[in-house]
């Protein structure tokens, strides 16, 4: 089992911006040690604040030497504003010198597999295996997670089959129960496949999710206690989010 740590600031402010000091720190020294880099991003507001303080903040980051993926996926037209990809282009992505053939985006509904959510997983599974036979090691350096409510994280909610897939990396989810229904997902063995895994949650409202979830609750129930990197497993929460920790 991965180290898990626990970090907690004030507010949701104070929370982005350390999440974003720490990718950055991360980012470089993952570059340094090995040459390039691998991360995961989450959208959500949360999501999107981070990589709009990266933007702003982004140390020394090699943009052309890290490679970009998205942990879920609506499945939209292309350049649909909902779009987690369109969001991090928007945020983070257009303002700096990534190459854009590291950038790995879960097909369109109007892209190359057309509407077919299952087909666009399966080729996604296909890119992530692919980047996985290109590494020496972890799939992903970081996968940045955001937390729902009742503990969903990426496309993955309670008690649905895409939550207790156990092979595949990325899978079609087509009755979300948040809109649009229909979604491309990684999924716990994806996300098991980092070095290491980060949730970054605000919000009273997830404070029962979080205890939850640290407390080791079954995935089916609290998915996000099934997020668990490689070698550490991360929890940055503001002071509401947290307030049903134990320590709190």
């Amino acid at each position: 089992m991965s180290d898990v740590e626990l970090h907690q600031y004030p507010d949701t402010d104070a929370l982005v911006q350390a999440a974003a000091t720490r990718f950055v720190d991360a980012v470089v020294a993952a570059q340094q040690s090995r040459g390039s880099a691998s991360v995961v991003l989450t959208g959500g507001g949360t999501g999107i604040a981070l990589l709009e303080h990266i933007r702003r903040n982004p140390g020394a980051i090699d943009w052309a030497a890290l490679d970009v993926f998205f942990g879920d996926e609506r499945f939209l037209p292309g350049g649909d504003p909902e779009r987690n990809e369109v969001q991090a282009h928007q945020a983070l992505l257009d303002h700096v010198a990534v190459d854009p053939s590291r950038v790995h985006a879960v097909a369109a509904s109007d892209g190359a597999y057309g509407s077919d959510p299952v087909t666009a997983a399966a080729a996604y599974a296909e890119v992530l295996a692919v980047h996985g036979e290109s590494t020496a090691g972890p799939l992903f350096d970081i996968h940045l997670l955001g937390m729902g409510g009742e503990g969903h994280v990426n496309s993955l909610f309670p008690h649905t089959d895409a939550v207790r897939e156990e092979e595949q990396l990325a899978v079609a989810v087509t009755d979300s129960p948040k809109p649009p229904a229909v979604r491309v997902t990684l999924t716990l063995p994806a996300l098991r496949s980092a070095r290491e895994v980060w949730l970054i949650v605000s919000g009273e409202a997830k404070a029962k999710a979080v205890a939850a979830a640290v407390g080791g609750a079954r995935p089916d129930e609290i998915p996000a206690a099934g997020a668990q990197g490689l070698e550490r497993t991360v929890w940055l929460l503001d002071d509401t989010a947290a307030s049903e920790l134990p320590h709190a």
